[in-house]
């Protein structure tokens, strides 16, 4: 049988700030970013199954990465744990805004190569992550592809 790739989209509100940058990005500021997650894999073949002609239900990819990514990020404010934003990261957080603190510079490079080993970690067995398309802007997007990597 074919391989078949199927996307889902997501949406979530997450402001940041980039440590050392030289532009208006070094300040606190958000995005409405766009998640599209796609992955490949064979439709089950199995007549008696439930899910049969499906790569992956749709509600268990969305599950997935509500838990993994949307639920986290929605709404968060990501700063690198390793720069001088963790002062104002524990001040934000002491008021009880939901602060993430990362290994990266919370670009949005780094978050989708971050989001594609969350989700890789979830999928599975018969289901290959086959690429991510986190978009900051209406013009601008990061795209993670499995080939390349």
């Amino acid at each position: 049988m074919s391989n078949i790739r199927i996307t889902k989209q997501f949406s979530f509100e997450t402001g940041h700030a980039l440590y050392g940058y030289d532009g208006k990005c070094r300040n606190v500021h958000g995005h409405s970013y766009k998640l599209s997650v796609t992955v490949i894999g064979t439709p089950i073949s199995e007549k008696d199954n439930a899910k049969y002609g499906m790569v992956i239900d749709f509600s268990d990819l969305k599950k997935i990465v509500k838990e993994e990514i949307v639920d986290v990020f929605d709404h968060a404010t990501v700063f690198n744990k390793n720069t001088p934003h963790v002062e104002l990261a524990k001040e934000l957080s002491d008021r009880g805004h939901q602060v993430l603190l990362v290994n990266y510079q919370p670009t949005s490079e780094m978050m989708v190569i971050d989001f594609a080993e969350k989700i890789k970690q979830r999928l599975p067995q018969n289901i290959n992550l086959h690429s991510l398309r986190l978009q900051e802007t209406a013009t601008s997007f990061a795209e993670w592809y499995a080939s390349d990597n």
